[in-house]
């Protein structure tokens, strides 16, 4: 288990041994907070909550120069690959998945920032257990460096989580937490950018 971050707290992305991570992996999950419903033959089913990980990249001076979501599964740069859309936050674990190879990044990106976002406008007070955590897969065991539960809950469709960025020659990560409404990535590049 990896270091639990508070909202505002921020770590260095390097190893025990001093090394920069290279190859990282920002798991994001949620559980409905809905009423469990019945379904055929009395079984109990979870309301579906269809939220969106997405990754927006910028560069030193705020600007949006990419975006991965689920409607552009790779960025421009082929550094970083969303696993795909899960559309219901069904099982144990990570929902969804972004995948980043830290020294493949365009050096024009300063910051990337992680947000989720509902789709179908579901806000936060039906969702439970919203986190992102971030894996080293560089290291053999893909151990979690850090994770960052999310406690506040409201009537926003979209939460700007967490971000890293450029430090030196390697990279930070930061919790964030912040409220924010939209339906994709795109709805949230301004809010994004204030989180920078």
């Amino acid at each position: 288990m990896g270091l639990s971050l508070q909202k505002g707290q921020s770590l260095s992305l390097k190893k025990n041994d001093g090394a920069s991570l290279t190859r990282v992996r920002m798991g994001l999950g949620w559980d409905s907070a809905a009423p469990v419903k019945r379904g055929f033959f009395g079984t109990k089913k979870a309301a579906e909550i269809d939220l969106d990980a997405s990754a927006i990249f910028f560069d030193a001076a705020g600007t949006a120069l990419d975006t991965v979501f689920f409607n552009q599964l790779q960025s421009k740069d082929g550094s970083t690959r969303h696993t795909g859309d899960n559309l219901t936050g069904e099982g144990e674990g990570d929902d969804e998945q972004i995948l980043v190879d830290l020294p493949a990044v365009s050096p024009a990106v300063a910051q990337i920032v992680f947000v989720i976002s509902s789709y179908s406008r579901q806000t936060f007070d039906r969702i439970e257990n919203a986190f992102c955590r971030l894996v080293d897969d560089s290291t053999p065991g893909s151990p979690e460096v850090a994770r960052f539960q999310l406690t506040d809950s409201g009537n926003h469709t979209a939460m700007i989580m967490a971000k890293v960025s450029r430090e030196g020659t390697g990279w930070t990560f930061k919790a964030i937490g912040d409220r924010a409404n939209g339906r994709t990535a795109m709805d949230l590049i301004q809010p994004a950018a204030a989180a920078l």
